[in-house]
């Protein structure tokens, strides 16, 4: 109505729609999204008001009612902005059904992390890409690895994306690359040379303790296998007829100390290995020496592993690392030149570097390791250095010495 009087607060000041003042002076305005009424409070109309004496300072109910109008504008859920952070990573992580059992162990690493630091109980609608940053800069600073910032940031990057995309947020906080915030403090597990590996390989043939593990560990020298799917294999899956190794699953032990096979890695992870003839006369010899147990143990649907302990269960990728650190301990307390830690996963590296340092065509190599993005067999070839440029250089240099002897034979053929 034309005529109606308007509403005014204690200064006289007229109140716009949906504007009024609580009986404790506190101004509130009311809103609707979806049919909902919400509520937004600030002791200030303006912003140039003063905070009452001993009450929390914050925006003025007008410059909130902007905000509020800018997300509606563009179609956000003002409400939803307030949930904590905590409250989103466990929204999140609800939506993450049928994941691995690794995946979801790290998933549970990251929240119960989260869940001690102050920087989960900020209001999503609060947090800036410069929060985000300080916030990853700060565990760091806390002593926190590497590895481990970048596992609690692959929950909170997905986290609040998902935000933007339910119309919370315009803009994912956690949206910026992760280098140059933190320090990459990862310890590299490097390739070994060639000698190292022939030295190795005799020391482990020639020990009257670990000769036994001899042939394991020549195969992880020379097939680049993951551990996983090393102890993953059954007699079923060596082709001494075809002389391939097929792969298409891997062995894994929970927390809980339960035996699964899962799919490999990656879809790429699924292929077959040609054996060479070393490598195939390694396995026969496992084979031959595996001793024959009462009953096979079965792991969802396994049987005939190579490896089995004292209760017939396979071996699991801890016993071979436990191994493998047993074997370089004893080899450096007797030999004055040390050996630099040796993993089934330097192994497996070292099988990548030495194949490309023969030449071999990268996506044959990407193949053969089961890669999916072949950067990562690429980034093999970047840690080449001089003498392997050198060694390229000089075999191209023969190769096309030959070529030309071969045009010069070809010519003088021709004229005879």
């Amino acid at each position: 109505m034309a005529g109606a009087a308007r509403r005014r607060d204690a200064k006289h000041r007229v109140l716009r729609k949906g504007e009024s003042v609580r009986t404790d002076g506190k101004y509130q305005f009311k809103y609707y999204v979806g049919g909902k009424a919400k509520f937004i409070y600030s002791w200030r109309l303006e912003p140039t008001d003063k905070t009452p004496q001993g009450k929390r300072p914050g925006p003025s109910l007008r410059e909130l009612e902007k905000q509020i109008g800018r997300d509606l504008d563009s179609r956000l859920d003002p409400s939803m902005k307030n949930m904590l952070v905590k409250e989103l990573v466990k929204r999140y992580l609800s939506t993450r059904t049928g994941v691995r059992p690794s995946t979801l162990a790290s998933y549970n690493f990251a929240a119960n992390l989260l869940e001690k630091e102050e920087f989960a109980s900020k209001k999503i609608g609060e947090v800036r890409t410069s929060d985000a940053r300080l916030f990853l800069i700060k565990l760091q600073e806390d002593g926190r690895g590497y590895s481990t910032i970048k596992t609690v940031r692959g929950v909170l990057r997905p986290a609040f994306q998902m935000a933007v995309e339910d119309d919370f947020l315009q803009k994912n906080p956690f949206g910026f690359e992760l280098a140059g915030v933190v320090v990459n403090d990862s310890v590299t597990r490097e390739a070994i040379t060639r000698d190292q590996m022939r030295k190795f390989l005799k020391f482990v043939h020639d020990d009257n303790c670990y000769c036994k593990y001899y042939e394991v560990v020549y195969i992880l020298f020379h097939t680049g296998m993951r551990i996983s799917e090393f102890c993953g294999l059954t007699m079923k899956d060596i082709d001494f007829s075809n002389h391939i190794i097929n792969i298409d699953h891997q062995l894994q032990r929970n927390r809980d100390m339960t035996l699964i096979i899962q799919p490999t890695k990656t879809n790429a992870g699924t292929r077959k290995l040609p054996m060479s003839g070393e490598v195939e006369a390694c396995f026969r010899a496992i084979i031959e020496d595996r001793p024959e147990p009462q009953v096979e143990k079965e792991v969802d649907g396994y049987t005939g592993f190579l490896f089995l302990d004292a209760e017939g269960l396979p071996l699991v990728a801890m016993h071979w690392e436990h191994r493998f650190k047993r074997m370089v301990d004893r080899y450096n307390a007797i030999y004055r030149e040390q050996m630099p830690g040796i993993t089934p996963h330097v192994c497996r590296h070292t099988y990548c570097s030495n194949m490309a340092r023969a030449g071999m065509n990268p996506k044959t190599l990407q193949y053969l390791m089961g890669h999916t993005d072949i950067s990562v067999t690429l980034n093999v070839y970047t840690h080449l250095g001089l003498e392997d440029a050198r060694a390229e250089f000089h075999r191209m240099e023969e190769a096309e010495a030959a070529r030309r002897e071969q045009e010069r034979v070809d010519d003088y053929c021709r004229v005879l």
